[in-house]
């Protein structure tokens, strides 16, 4: 996840290959502020082969992030605009891809940046804008999908998760093709970005996780002048862009484009008690919204085996599609649902037993038909019949993540324009859950779908309740 970035190729990307940790991009960071780049070295060079580099001290790397603040805020004042090339990493990959060989063809000063971006630790963006969600006045004119009623805690929240993913103000201050970016906003609201290519979202997660939890000592913070007395220059520099009138056109249309896409996008975080059956309620909650079923992705880490990362557990199972009929069906007794629902976690558990161990057969799938070669004419009946294709259009695509107690909230994409994207996180007396859709989909919304999943729960926590009250009432009875 450090000192690695996402190269786009055509048709297929790859993963930069690690540096040299001794090197001075890969003891650096990749800062970005008002959409220009800079390197900030983090580390001490090692002081053997045999030794890793030494972090420096906390003082001493906000002491170079506040001088290239400052820097940042000369260039602003004479006038300087950047070329904001970080948003063309947003873009459609094969275009973003043409768009690279270009912009490194142009200058050998272009490929000294992009490789300092790729060969530093992490990403760091510091966002100049605060983006707080502006109340939906009940009279606007826009479809109801789009009218969101919120609570001051609830606008918080999802203000603050919009920003991190990037708004119309900040989308070009990120370099998305970074494995993990660090994004603060002058409210010193804090969140992290991740690209899912060279590791699994758990990583990134328990990695924040793990610096809120270490903190910093404030104490730190007062050894800046004896350390920067050890160092050699000023620990920083700016990552220019050469750019012409195409690298500016190009990167007008990209930002053109992430636009529609985040506006379009409809994400919410929210809270509900405790539920230990999260991806039924899932089931039961589309059942009830769409009146009918559809194909569930839910991610699935196999991290038991050397390189391990994901498989995918198909949550739609013959159990769960029998106990969500009965949620709907006004003739099943309570316990007729329990039993079936019992039945349906138990499927749904041994089913990510076998994908966790390796028994799982949808990345098999995938693998071999990535082999396959279209342009020599090769085909497999399999991944051409219908039945298949329909079993894996993830209309919900899930996943979930650690506890996540210090987390606000979370973030998870759609795959599909008429469907949900859902990470939750699972804690002992709160679950939270991310949800992202369309606005531009008629059949789709967020506000809707989280009151379904919200009604789903507390439906599934009543049945509990009531089977556990008439199972004690039974074993008193039978006690007299």
């Amino acid at each position: 996840m450090f000192n690695v970035a996402r190269i786009p190729e055509p048709h297929c990307d790859t993963l930069s290959k690690p540096p040299d940790l001794s090197s001075q991009a890969a003891r650096s960071i990749f800062l970005m502020v008002h959409d220009w780049c800079y390197s900030v070295t983090v580390y001490h060079p090692p002081a053997s082969k045999s030794e890793p580099p030494r972090l420096l001290s906390p003082g001493l790397i906000e002491a170079r992030l506040r001088a290239v603040v400052l820097d940042v805020e000369a260039r602003l004042s004479i006038g300087e605009k950047p070329l904001p090339v970080g948003i063309l990493s947003a873009d459609d990959r094969d275009r973003w891809a043409e768009n690279l060989q270009y912009l490194l063809s142009l200058s050998p000063v272009n490929q000294k940046s992009y490789q300092a971006m790729c060969h530093s630790a992490m990403g760091l963006s510091l966002d100049h804008t605060t983006y707080n969600i502006v109340p939906t006045p009940s009279s606007s004119n826009l479809p109801p999908s789009r009218i969101h009623p919120r609570t001051p805690s609830e606008s918080s929240i999802d203000s603050h998760l919009h920003a991190i993913r990037g708004t119309t103000q900040n989308i070009s201050n990120r370099f998305y093709d970074k494995a993990f970016t660090l994004i603060i906003d002058p409210s010193t609201r804090a969140g992290a970005s991740g690209e899912h290519s060279p590791v699994d979202a758990l990583v990134p997660s328990i990695v924040s996780e793990y610096g809120l939890v270490e903190g910093v000592d404030a104490e730190a913070f007062r050894t800046v002048e004896l350390e920067e007395n050890l160092l050699d220059g000023q620990g920083w520099e700016r990552l220019e862009w050469v750019g012409d009138a195409k690298i500016k056109k190009e990167c007008q249309l990209a930002m053109e484009s992430a636009k529609v896409i985040v506006e379009d996008s409809d994400d919410r975080n929210y809270k509900l008690s405790p539920d230990a059956f999260i991806q039924m309620a899932l089931q039961l909650a589309w059942y009830r919204y769409r009146g009918e079923f559809t194909a569930t992705y839910e991610t699935v880490l196999t991290r038991l085996f050397k390189h391990g990362r994901t498989e995918t557990l198909r949550v739609f199972s013959r159990e769960s599609r029998l106990w969500v009929l009965s949620m709907v069906d006004m003739k099943t007794s309570d316990a007729e649902r329990f039993v079936l629902l019992q039945k349906a976690i138990a499927s749904h558990t041994r089913r990510t037993r076998e994908a966790m161990t390796g028994r799982g057969f949808d990345r098999h799938l995938l693998g071999l038909r990535l082999l396959l070669r279209p342009l020599n004419a090769e085909s497999a009946a399999l991944f051409e019949d219908e039945l298949f294709e329909r079993s894996s259009r993830w209309k919900l695509s899930t996943s979930g993540l650690s506890a996540g107690m210090l987390f606000k909230g979370t973030g998870f994409g759609t795959v599909y324009e008429d469907g949900f994207g859902i990470n939750y996180l699972a804690a002992p007396d709160m679950v939270k859950f991310g949800i992202e859709s369309k606005f531009s989909n008629p059949s789709t919304s967020t506000q809707a779908f989280k009151h379904a999943v919200d009604c789903a729960m507390k439906d599934m926590y009543t049945l509990c309740q009531t089977v556990e009250l008439k199972d004690n009432q039974r074993n008193v009875l039978s006690h007299l």
